[in-house]
């Protein structure tokens, strides 16, 4: 995975980040921000500048933008922050690099921090899960549903996500129960990784690394994406996919093979 970047102009390239960690960039941004919008100060403060570290940071963003629900939103932040660990954290770090690297219109990192709620919905995923792994599956899943209800993305709190991931746009992705995804996929709109009926066990897709999957296309059953690879904008796919290849259509067919050097998660070519 490459180094990007927050601070910059809609339309440059991000610059690298040398050795300035995401979360010091985040709040020069933060910092920045506040001077020029003076009505976004006491947000910023709360979220960004006055916070003690850099989990205090992502817990607060989370829990405020959630906090539609009938309970405390301190009460949300503790649940949050008692879940964070270090690994979850480099998993946040990479998927801020991985958004403001991959989509042109973010332009910071703290613009994908306050605003992206595909951004949201997965660092809340990350949470989730957390709960879920350590026994707690009733306050997962509620956790889960509320982030179906506030950001969209309906994602099953057992399913497995990796690190250096973009929901582009987020809204009506749906995420099944056993499916795996591998580090640095990128996933748009719409997108389903579901099952094909009433079958029990493993029986939701495996996306492997650095795939791209396009905007309302549908992956179904206990099947392999392969490694940088590509599914075309409103594909069904029902079987597996080879590496390094684009699928199209429905039912998808391989329609292009890669370069062994293309990484579709990145590029974020639309292009079949």
């Amino acid at each position: 995975m490459s180094k990007s970047t927050g601070l910059g102009l809609a339309g440059q390239q991000p610059q690298p980040l040398g050795d300035a960690s995401v979360w010091t960039v985040i709040r020069a941004e933060a910092t920045e921000l506040a001077a020029r919008e003076p009505i976004l100060r006491q947000l910023l403060a709360a979220d960004v500048t006055d916070t003690a570290g850099n989990d205090e940071i992502i817990a607060r963003v989370l829990a405020a933008r959630l906090s539609v629900a009938q309970v405390e939103t301190s009460d949300l932040f503790d649940l949050i922050l008692s879940a964070l660990d270090d690994d979850i954290m480099r998993k946040v770090e990479a998927d801020l690099i991985a958004v403001r690297e991959r989509d042109p219109a973010c332009t910071t990192f703290l613009h994908a921090l306050l605003n992206l709620k595909g951004f949201h919905a997965l660092e809340t995923h990350r949470i989730a899960h957390a709960l879920w792994i350590a026994g707690r599956p009733e306050i997962a899943s509620w956790l889960a549903n509320l982030v179906s209800l506030v950001f969209g993305p309906d994602i099953h709190p057992a399913a497995r996500i990796g690190a250096s991931i973009m929901l582009d746009h987020g809204s009506g992705i749906v995420i099944g129960e056993t499916a795996v995804i591998e580090d640095e996929v990128s996933i748009l709109q719409n997108v389903t990784l579901g099952g094909t009926g009433k079958e029990t066990g493993d029986r939701h897709p495996k996306i492997r690394h650095g795939v791209m999957i396009g905007a309302g296309a549908k992956i179904l059953g206990n099947i392999e994406i392969g490694a940088f690879s590509k599914v075309a904008a409103g594909s069904v796919v029902l079987k597996s996919v080879p590496t390094h290849c684009t699928v199209a259509g429905v039912p998808a067919t391989v329609v292009r093979i890669h370069r062994a050097d293309e990484i579709p998660a990145e590029t974020m070519d639309q292009n079949i």
